[in-house]
């Protein structure tokens, strides 16, 4: 179950659910897509089209070209005691390949779209044929939601009660926007709540289901407009893999120095415990995205290595303050002292 905190206007949030699904239909996985803001159909017709093998060194061949520009023009600028610092590689123009990369200025053809088998599930389609009910005293769309999941688990064979009569296959469940105010929950617009148990209840069910099937899930929340911290500490525990995305539309980092070659940073909340009663905790923890021309890319965040003399001294001082706030920087993690060391 990975959970993922939406930034502010939902942009980057919605390009990782779509990237989710796209790598389920290039991998031949069935889709399960659950909305209550944008119709499913509409959700799979703005796929990511995939860089395939031949196609890929082509297609990234500007991209590369950039990225080994911007790796020049850095390693001028660098101060010399800073060369010999072990360098992490961040781009995804390597031999090293996992999954498969995405041309987001492109959509994927109907043809491949197609390929696959996908199910449905748009909220207000559903609420319009049946009166509402109140199932497990939980939110009524929650109830729906959960009752249409179990359904595609047992009868497409994805709970392993039939292994022999059908194959076996990967079935991904994306459902948008949780927790908002769409799927009639108010956790997002009143502190406390009326019904503050309803999306604890559908998580706890929903793990249960994916914990007995061939499913994988990711679930969308508006976490910046939940106000109650005990909902979402409860939701934390409840699933598998936590990630929030901030994006700087909007924020005053917008026009930070030290942070003008990325569009938002990427909060790894929790991942997954195996045989573990505590999660293991990541030794990168400032990480970053932007959003290239053709690709979405997370990489490692790192201080420019050198200031212009024309940026004042309150905006010194206002870089140093976010430097603290990284708890690992480029210069602390190789060198193993707590701060930067200019």
């Amino acid at each position: 179950l990975v959970f993922t905190e939406e930034d502010k206007y939902g942009l980057y949030s919605n390009l990782l659910f779509k990237y989710f699904l796209a790598e389920g239909i290039v991998c031949g996985h069935d889709l399960f897509v659950a909305s209550a803001k944008e119709h499913p159909d509409n959700i799979l017709k703005e796929l990511p089209a995939p860089l395939l093998d031949d196609t890929y060194g082509k297609e990234l061949g500007d991209e590369a070209a950039a990225v080994k520009s911007e790796d020049f023009q850095d390693s001028m600028k660098i101060a010399w005691r800073y060369q010999n610092l072990p360098k992490m590689e961040t781009s995804p123009t390597t031999y090293t390949k996992f999954g498969h990369y995405y041309d987001v200025s492109k959509k994927m053809s109907p043809e491949l779209c197609q390929s696959v088998k996908q199910h449905s599930f748009y909220l207000h389609e559903e609420l319009s044929f049946e009166p509402k009910m109140k199932a497990w005293n939980m939110n009524s769309g929650y109830a729906r939601l959960l009752q249409s999941i179990q359904r595609i688990i047992s009868q497409e064979g994805f709970d392993g009660s039939d292994p022999q009569k059908k194959q076996r296959n990967v079935l991904r469940i994306g459902i948008q926007s949780l927790g908002s105010v769409l799927w009639g929950d108010d956790i997002c617009c009143s502190d406390p709540p009326e019904d503050p148990h309803s999306l604890t209840k559908f998580l706890y069910v929903l793990r249960g289901l994916l914990r007995k099937s061939l499913s994988a899930c990711i679930i969308t929340v508006p976490a910046h407009l939940i106000q109650n911290k005990a909902i979402m500490e409860r939701v934390t525990n409840l699933s598998d893999i936590v990630v929030g995305l901030e994006s700087f539309i909007g924020s005053e980092r917008e026009t930070n120095p030290l942070y003008k070659d990325y569009h938002g940073l990427v909060h790894v909340h929790q991942i997954p415990r195996l045989n573990s009663l505590i999660c293991d905790v990541s030794d990168t923890k400032d990480l970053a995205f932007r959003l290239k021309r053709k690709l979405f890319t997370i990489e490692r965040l790192h201080l420019p290595p050198d200031l212009s003399d024309t940026v004042s001294r309150a905006s010194k001082q206002d870089l140093a303050g976010s430097a603290k706030l990284l708890s690992s920087g480029c210069g602390a993690m190789a060198i193993g002292k707590k701060h930067l060391d200019f």
